[in-house]
C-alpha cells in the first residue's frame, strides 16, 4: 500500500476478495499493517485472517485486543538510537573501520557483522502480543 492508509485499505480488502481462503495478511508496513486489521476487523474476518507485520504498539493495541492479530513486530527505537551513536561514536573517535564482514560492537546490544553493502541488522525485531501489548502501548 505504499505506506498509505487508503491505498493499503484498498490492498488488503483486494486481498480478501482475490483469496477467499486467506489465512493471513503481512504487511512491512505500521501504515499497511493497521489499514489490513481494519478491514479484516470491519469485514468480521477475526479468527479466520490473522494480520501481522510491523506497528507501531499504541497504534496497533485495538487489533491485537480484538483478536484481529496475535502478534506484530518493531525494531526497539531505544535499542536502535542507541547502537547508531555507540556505532558512530566508534568510527568517528576510536576509527574503527566499517567494512564488509567487518564484526562491530554496539555495546550492551552485542556484535553486528557488516554485510557486502556494508549494512547489519541490530537484532531480530522485538515481538509485541497479548502479554506485552499494554505495557508498550504507553512507551511507543
Amino acid at each position: 500500500g505504499d505506506d498509505d492508509s487508503a491505498k493499503s485499505t484498498d490492498e488488503a480488502k483486494g486481498l480478501l476478495k482475490s483469496y477467499p481462503n486467506l489465512k493471513a495478511i503481512i504487511a512491512p508496513t505500521t501504515v499497511g499493517v493497521v489499514a489490513a486489521a481494519q478491514v479484516v476487523t470491519d469485514a468480521n474476518l477475526i479468527g479466520k485472517v490473522n494480520v501481522t507485520g510491523l506497528a507501531l504498539p499504541s497504534e496497533f493495541k485495538k487489533f491485537i485486543d480484538n483478536g484481529a492479530s496475535q502478534a506484530v513486530a518493531l525494531w526497539n527505537p531505544i535499542d536502535l538510537g542507541y547502537s547508531a551513536i555507540y556505532l558512530a561514536h566508534d568510527l568517528a573517535v576510536k576509527k574503527e573501520e566499517a567494512k564488509p564482514g567487518a564484526t562491530l560492537s554496539i555495546g550492551r546490544v552485542g556484535k553486528v557483522t557488516l554485510d557486502d553493502t556494508n549494512s547489519a541488522a541490530m537484532a531480530p525485531p522485538f515481538q509485541f502480543d497479548k502479554t506485552n501489548i499494554e505495557k508498550f502501548s504507553k512507551i511507543y
